[in-house]
């Protein structure tokens, strides 16, 4: 039990930090774009992660070289440079949901998750790397199993808490203030985001 409730406080530090990929999906709670879908997808992908940092974290170590990182981070910046400007694009536009029963397909809703998810190096320094490191230091398969299950439960909470907590305070940020304010923090924080990639990541 103490490796469980370990791996449980541990990746939920990790997970507090309010990165793109939360930002994303606390949008997708409050435009009603396949929530469940998007918040599983995300806590699943965090538990693949953590069990592959668990079990494979000295073999994948020798592939992850200084260029294998190099194309991690370029193809985030050209990610997160587009959807910037998108953004930026439609700033002053009104914030519109999609009422009708037409929903916004889901492909596309999947494709835009994963990206944020492992186009996302910090999400590997996380949960292969950091988690994948804490987690050596048990000797027996059920402590790894339990520390594991633990900082995967954390993401898995957080996930559908920040996605349904969009859509539940959602008429709140379905005034047109509210939702500019917060487009301004995200654009503000995905520019940081970009310019701390290519100037500590690159250089």
């Amino acid at each position: 039990m103490s490796e469980f409730l370990f791996g449980f406080a541990t990746g939920l530090s990790f997970i507090l930090a309010i990165g793109a990929q939360n930002l994303f999906v606390l949008e997708q709670g409050i435009k009603k774009n396949h929530i469940f879908l998007v918040t599983t997808l995300c806590a699943f992908s965090d538990f693949l992660l953590i069990f592959l940092g668990i079990f494979v974290f000295y073999s994948i170590q020798s592939l992850m070289t200084a260029n294998v990182i190099l194309l991690f981070n370029l193809a985030l910046i050209a990610f997160l440079i587009y959807f910037i400007w998108g953004k930026i694009k439609n700033f002053d536009k009104p914030f519109e949901v999609n009422f009708s029963k037409k929903a916004i397909p889901k492909s596309i809703i999947i494709s835009q998750t994963l990206a944020f998810t492992f186009l996302n190096p910090h999400v590997y320094s996380d949960t292969v790397f950091i988690l994948g490191n804490l987690s050596k230091s048990y000797d027996l398969l059920s402590q790894k199993i339990s520390f594991g299950l633990g900082a995967s439960l954390a993401s898995f909470l957080f996930f559908y808490f920040i996605g349904y907590l969009g859509f539940f305070l959602r008429s709140y940020f379905l005034n047109k203030k509210i939702w500019n304010f917060l487009n301004a923090i995200i654009i503000s924080y995905l520019i940081g985001l970009v310019c701390f990639l290519i100037f500590y990541e690159l250089f």
